[in-house]
């Protein structure tokens, strides 16, 4: 003879349970009352003082929040244990630092020495961009102001500091065109640059400060969590179009074209390009040898990186090209004399670092308000721009990303750089990504680069005379066609399409407008999605499944049955609040009101039960919504029933007196306890609910 299967045997012992229920309802009154007891005489949960102290205690001592069972451990920890175990978690690089082999290191000398390849270029040409000869703006006049000594000097201090406190591996840091823009333009109304540009330099450095100092400060209170709220589909949109733009405007020295627009979006990037070479043409300026030396090198790094996917045994051709590419361009302009025939070359800038400036914070000048707000301003846009760069890269190589730890190291790298000469730092995406494809492991390529640009500040500034700015558009364009995941965004699209909207608004907001309204717009599609939710949560009604005392949705389960005389509603929200109890109160009317209706049924309703097992929190309004339903329902003749409800909602209900007012012998631990109830409400107690 076989034993019986799992399955059957669980039925069965279901319905020895039942009939043993059958044979005593005294026992299964007991039973019952005890269970709901458990309910409502469950401990308070934490006040709301208590609560905040609790959450501030956990943020801003984190490595005090542990078990006791590690917290005893801890406790016998010797002194400079605990002290080291502090210093790893404000300085990551001493956790990973321990872990680091040589290996690494090859790949983020090579990335740390095509970074610095890059930063030399793209700080000459910030400064050709916005020389004087060009304009007397002076929105451009102050540009020229922040470029031409400064940027550099961004490129040394602030990785330096970021290195030994970040945690993305990828993120490389520097000045970023829409910081610098948007400080040139909101202090040029403060103070002329032109008639005053030591005062001018003195509120540059202030600002950087103020935004240093608000960045870390969010890191302090831990807000590192508002990251989260940028999810992966917006992730991937981003991605795309900043990839899209960031390849546009290299077109700029692929092509030599001298006049540029700062903006940032497609249509304005391209009509650029039809205008200014369109003029080139009509004026006969235009020199296609820097065209030809751009694609020139930028098939050479392509092939590299080809040969290198094919051959493992390769792997550093490709990680080495960029470097290459330099050196060989340098060196073919400079045997070739190209530059003669339109090659545009970096030419001669100033060498050596800037000295000290922390005698020029002013922190009692007329305009210390708004040079706070400006660094308020500052701050965010930073943080935005970095955040979401390192995330994206991050979640690539399947790591996760402290928001909270970022933070801080980009508030104290600012709040170094303003006292060390640079204005604001932060995540440049073009780097990180050249940085990410040319293999970097850690944020040592920071390390090696800041060193690499210091060296050649010092003693090579000569020597880069003759390379071509064609290279840097050759190099940063090889790094983008891998960011754009067309096999991402089409899975996005299968599984939710109102997730593929954030993406899709993240992807043209930043291809038409810039990269802070793209991130706006996901963000903000992101949020109405949560409000949505909020205000029309799923209610569903359930039933038993045969032969078992569990309770499914009845639209994912259609062969469930129906308890003859009851309604089970689940409420498959987090919270019952003032945004969605009306709606809830409507629907849970609309159900009893559509069963009335159902003449052809002749079944009566004896019970509505609530499984509010999913609900962690509910308001007054919920409160309020509950005792409505509850009066008409008892006007009707039917009994409410409350099954599972959470900790702080069973609390709130006594606290605001619905137990009191409906009745203790309305609360059950569980829905099958709640529909015996129901269908024998004299017995079990439910005759008052």
């Amino acid at each position: 003879m076989t034993s019986p299967t799992p399955v059957a045997h669980h039925v069965l012992s279901i319905e020895r349970h039942d009939a043993q229920q059958q044979k005593s309802p005294e026992l299964e009154f007991h039973v019952s009352n005890q269970r709901a007891n458990w309910v409502l005489n469950s401990p308070d949960p934490p006040g709301f003082c208590q609560h905040i102290f609790g959450l501030i205690k956990k943020n801003v001592f984190p490595h005090r929040n542990s078990t006791p069972s590690s917290s005893s451990s801890q406790k016998k920890q010797p002194p400079s244990a605990r002290l080291i175990a502090v210093l790893s978690n404000i300085f990551p690089v001493l956790s990973w630092g321990r872990n680091y082999k040589a290996s690494k290191f090859k790949n983020d000398l090579i990335a740390g020495l095509t970074l610095a390849s890059l930063s030399i270029p793209q700080a000459q040409i910030s400064h050709l961009k916005y020389t004087l000869k060009h304009t007397k703006s002076p929105c451009r006049k102050s540009f020229s102001l922040l470029t031409s000594c400064r940027v550099l000097d961004g490129s040394v201090v602030p990785p330096l500091i970021y290195s030994v406190m970040g945690t993305s591996q990828e993120l490389a840091i520097g000045p970023v065109a829409v910081v610098s823009l948007l400080i040139s333009s909101m202090i040029s109304k403060l103070v002329d640059p032109m008639a005053d540009p030591v005062s001018y330099r003195k509120l540059v450095f202030t600002v950087t400060f103020f935004a240093g100092s608000f960045q870390a400060l969010f890191g302090l209170l831990r807000l590192g969590f508002l990251i989260d709220f940028l999810s992966h589909a917006a992730i991937v949109g981003f991605m795309a179009g900043a990839a899209i733009v960031i390849g546009l405007q290299q077109l700029k020295s692929l092509l030599g074209i001298s006049h540029f627009t700062t903006k940032t979006d497609i249509v304005s990037v391209l009509g650029a390009v039809a205008k200014s070479l369109h003029t080139s043409v009509r004026f006969h300026n235009w020199y296609p040898l820097n065209f030809v030396l751009g694609c020139s090198f930028l098939i050479f790094i392509l092939i590299t990186r080809f040969i290198g996917k094919r051959n493992k045994k390769l792997f550093w051709l490709p990680a080495i090209s960029p470097v290459i590419s330099v050196i060989l361009s340098t060196l073919i302009v400079y045997l070739t004399r190209a530059d003669d025939h339109g090659v545009k070359i970096i030419k001669h800038f100033k060498g050596g670092l800037n000295p000290s400036s922390v005698n020029q914070l002013e922190f009692n000048g007329p305009h210390l308000g708004q040079a706070a707000k400006i660094g308020f301003i500052c701050a965010i846009i930073a943080l935005t721009e970095a955040v979401a760069v390192g995330r994206s890269f991050a979640s690539i190589k399947g790591y996760n990303l402290d928001g909270n730890k970022e933070m801080l190291a980009m508030g104290f790298m600012n709040i170094a750089g303003s006292m060390s000469s640079c204005y604001v730092a932060t995540g440049s995406f073009s780097r990180t990504a050249v940085n990410f494809s040319a293999g970097c492991q850690s944020t040592v390529s920071n390390i090696v680069m800041a060193i690499t640009v210091f060296i050649s500040l010092q003693l090579l500034t000569k020597l880069l005379y003759y390379t071509p700015l064609a290279i840097l558009a050759s190099i940063i364009l090889s790094a983008l066609p891998g960011l754009i995941d067309y096999n991402e965004a089409y899975h996005i699209w299968k599984v939710d399409k109102l997730d593929f909207l954030a993406c899709a608004g993240a992807f043209f907001g930043v291809l038409f407008a810039s990269v802070e309204i793209g991130l706006l717009v996901a963000v903000s599609i992101s949020f109405g999605r949560l409000i949505l939710n909020s205000i029309k949560p799923g209610i569903e009604e359930m039933g038993r499944l045969p032969g078992t005392d569990i309770f499914c949705d009845r639209a994912q389960y259609p062969r469930v049955l129906d308890v003859s005389g009851v309604r089970i509603i689940r409420l498959n929200s987090g919270s019952f609040c003032f945004a969605n109890a009306n709606s809830i109160k409507e629907r849970i009317t609309r159900c009893v009101t559509k069963e009335d209706e159902k003449e052809e049924t002749k079944k009566t309703i004896n019970g509505i039960i609530l499984d509010m097992s999913s609900v962690m929190s509910i308001d007054s309004s919920g409160i309020i919504a509950l005792e409505e339903i509850h009066t008409k329902l008892v006007s009707r003749n039917i009994h409410l029933a409350i099954a599972n409800p959470r900790w702080k909602v069973i609390h709130k209900l006594k606290v605001g007196g619905f137990v009191k007012k409906a009745g203790s012998a309305c609360i059950f631990l569980t829905v099958n306890e709640a529909v015996d109830a129901c269908l024998n409400p004299s017995s079990i107690g439910l005759g008052n609910c």
